[in-house]
């Protein structure tokens, strides 16, 4: 797929495509209606998508009183996700997706160098989707400090 750009809406067999989540199967037409903040991370309980899950559900309720959804994704097991969940009281639902059929769709996997040698694996990347399924913004190649924090204010701003 081609790198979605502002303003865009997700191919419809993107939009349909069942997700395994942590609080049951979806789909990301669920969320129509809503906006919806769809954050991409590398790996459940690892330092940066710890620190970033964290900020994410301490700032959950800012995104609910936004009507604005919070889901996360990582090629993680379910099982996984639940340990990562409870290990840090998240509140944030987490998708699952091992076929990377959504990481692909959304172009967040990448060539990663990790000790010298060539991996593939999910660039750190966030998305802020409109009610009417449209993307707002994309953040891509994100740090964690400060991140969620730009996140609310993108959505505040827009929402002004």
């Amino acid at each position: 797929m081609t790198t979605l750009t502002d303003g865009q809406r997700l191919p419809p067999e993107i939009q349909t495509l069942v997700l395994e989540t942590t609080r049951g199967p979806i789909t990301l037409a669920d969320f129509l209606g809503h906006q919806l903040v769809l954050y991409f991370y590398p790996k459940d309980d690892t330092p940066g998508c710890t620190v970033e899950g964290q900020d994410f559900s301490k700032h959950h309720a800012d995104f609910l009183a936004l009507d604005t959804q919070v889901v996360g994704v990582s090629r993680d097991s379910l099982a996984s996700h639940q340990r990562f969940i409870s290990k840090y009281s998240l509140s944030i639902t987490l998708i699952s997706d091992p076929q990377e059929l959504l990481c692909n769709a959304m172009g967040v996997m990448k060539d990663k160098n990790m000790y010298g040698k060539t991996v593939r694996g999910i660039e750190r990347s966030t998305f802020l989707m409109g009610a009417d399924g449209t993307l707002r913004k994309a953040w891509r190649g994100v740090k964690v400090p400060g991140h969620v924090d730009q996140v609310l204010a993108e959505i505040r701003n827009l929402s002004a």
